[in-house]
Formats: structure tokens, sequence, C-alpha cells
């Protein structure tokens, strides 16, 4: 196994430190759930990063890499919806576009093609980690209560569009004729 998919899995074995250490009631255990959140995503931009330098793309880190970052956020958006920190119907409606996301994919691998995210997924998950980052902190005042808003909508609004988006780019793998 090469090391960007190494990585990958590593972010999948941060996902339960970091809930344990969110909803744990101890003294900084919003430090420390932020610190493994934090450092769970930088193994995202890493793995990435080395696999295409290093020419070391699979298609199982195709598939397990998002897989990887649905989970983390996810996990999250859940452990945010018991802190009452986000309204459950923006976390469905995130989660509903990765279950989507996940089956066409399935649809895609069972006619031989693997789909890599495209930009604006990208830039969902970019809008969906920092999102909980400054969820996980909350930090007090206007300022980061502004930002929290911000993020929020923005990620709400970058995973309808990056659906859009997907599907879009994809239509062909649907092959809507022959249902």
């Amino acid at each position: 196994m090469n090391l960007p998919n190494k990585l990958t899995l590593s972010r999948v074995v941060m996902i339960p430190f970091f809930v344990a250490a969110l909803m744990a009631e101890f003294p900084q255990h919003r430090i420390v759930a932020g610190v493994i959140f934090i450092l769970a995503s930088l193994t995202d931009l890493l793995d990435g990063y080395l696999a295409r330098r290093d020419h070391l793309v699979t298609t199982f880190g195709k598939f397990v890499d998002p897989l990887a970052d649905k989970l983390l956020v996810c996990s999250a958006l859940i452990c945010f919806v018991e802190q009452k920190l986000l309204p459950a119907w923006m976390v469905i409606i995130i989660i509903s576009r990765e279950f989507i996301i996940s089956g066409f994919r399935l649809i895609a691998s069972d006619k031989g093609v693997v789909i890599a995210a495209g930009m604006s997924g990208k830039v969902k998950t970019v809008c969906q980690m920092v999102m909980s980052v400054l969820l996980i902190f909350h930090f007090p005042g206007d300022l980061f209560s502004a930002l929290e808003t911000v993020f929020i909508w923005a990620s709400v609004i970058m995973t309808v569009e990056s659906l859009a988006v997907y599907l879009w780019e994809n239509k062909n793998i649907l092959d809507l004729e022959h249902l």
C-alpha cells in the first residue's frame, strides 16, 4: 500500500477519536477534537498532493479518499446536530448529497468508470472543513458567529451546487433511456 493510501486510511482511524473528544465533557475537549479534525483534514490535502506528485493515483485511492472525507465530515455534522450547533435539515441535505454521489459512483463503477472528485466538490469539501473547524472550536464573539454562519450557508449552497454539477457532467452514466 502506498503512502497516500496509508494517509487516507489514517484519516478513517482518527474519526472515532475525534468523535469521542468532541462529545466528551473534559476540560479542553474541543481543542483536542479540533486538533484531531485538523490533522485528519490535512491528511486529505497531503494524500492527494503526494498521489499526484509521485504518480501514485490508484483506483483504491479514488474510492476510499472521498469515502474518508464523507465519514469525517458526516461524523462531525451529526455531532453538531447533537450539540445544537446545526439544524438537522441542513445536515440531511449534506448527507443526502453524499449518499447520492456514492450511489452514482457505484453505478459508474459497475460500468467500469471511476469518477474522481471535481472542482466544485473540492470547494464544497473545503467549505465543510472550515465550517466544521469553526463549529468544533465554537469561539465566542460576533466575528466568529458571523464566520460560522457564512461557512454554514456556503457549505449548504456548495453541497447543492456540486451535486448539480456532478450529475450534469456525468449524466451519460445514468443512461436514463434504458431504466
